[in-house]
């Protein structure tokens, strides 16, 4: 007996451009859009019969349509809109919506005492995510931020690991620690437009100052300090996920050369590198 699997179909990597005009100034939402769906497909895999198959270029062209009257406020809204559009058709039980936002800022002008109302510089330091499923139960969201790069240069060690005849690795009680975050944090319950704004830049906030202030005896330990700082401050999230990739910067040996190297030259590597991920959430 064969039988199909899980299955589900959408439109992925949607860009998306609205320039927000105002008296004020202007604002620019730069988006990457993916929609995904699941559902009563089966017949189209099995019988080549397309009758319940939305086109995926009718996904991308509502994506777009919507842009105009619903991209005025966060991310997480948007989703929802075009989650809960495509979860109305009757053969959809579950309509998935991923917008990453891409940050553009108004150039500074006048010594920076004012700000550009027109012109923009793209801000890649990380970029905003959101992820809105509308099903059965309901609609469910989560955010977050990816491609976060941040370093300590101190407040950070590694000793204590097992050693066999493999292990080249030095303990070392004083490191400098880079990584890329990718955090994602799901809410217990539904918030307004407003909320998720407010939601990212609070969670965002308490993600950096607990990485900047703790001291860190591994990566392990600090995803752990972090997740739990968010949860601790922030009683409308459930549950926290971490990805922070061990971007390793080895001390150079300048001693070739009669030079002493107090951890000041290091020399960074992207690959391979460590990747340590982990969830921390509310008990029960």
């Amino acid at each position: 007996m064969i039988e199909l699997g899980e299955n589900r179909y959408g439109k992925s990597a949607i860009r998306l451009v609205r320039v927000v005009r105002g008296a004020g100034g202007q604002r620019v939402r730069d988006l990457t859009v993916a929609v995904s769906l699941e559902g009563a497909f089966e017949t189209a895999h099995t019988e080549g019969d397309n009758s319940g198959v939305i086109a995926t270029d009718t996904m991308k062209n509502t994506t777009y349509a919507f842009a105009k009257d619903h991209l005025e406020g966060s991310i997480e809204n948007f989703g929802r809109r075009l989650a809960e559009h495509f979860r109305e058709q009757p053969q959809v039980a579950r309509a998935t919506v991923t917008v990453r936002e891409h940050a553009w800022r108004p150039i500074p002008t006048r010594g920076g005492v004012a700000v550009s109302p027109d012109a923009f510089i793209r801000d890649a330091s990380s970029t905003r995510l959101a992820i809105v499923t509308a099903g059965d139960g309901g609609t469910r969201f989560t955010s977050g931020i990816e491609e976060l790069a941040m370093m300590k240069t101190a407040k950070s060690a590694f000793v204590g690991f097992p050693r066999d005849r493999f292990t080249t690795l030095r303990e070392a009680t004083d490191r400098l620690m880079a990584t890329q975050v990718s955090a994602r944090w799901q809410y217990g319950r539904s918030s307004d437009e407003s909320d998720f704004d407010r939601c990212f830049e609070a969670v965002t906030e308490t993600l950096l100052e607990a990485f900047a202030e703790h001291s860190s005896p591994s990566v392990q330990a600090s995803i752990w300090i972090i997740g739990r700082a968010i949860l601790e401050a922030h009683a409308e999230v459930t549950e926290v996920s971490l990805s922070m990739p061990n971007l390793h910067h080895w001390l150079v040996d300048l001693e070739p050369f009669g030079l002493a190297n107090e951890g000041e030259i290091f020399m960074p590597t992207r690959e391979p590198h460590g990747l340590i991920e982990a969830t921390i959430r509310r008990r029960g």
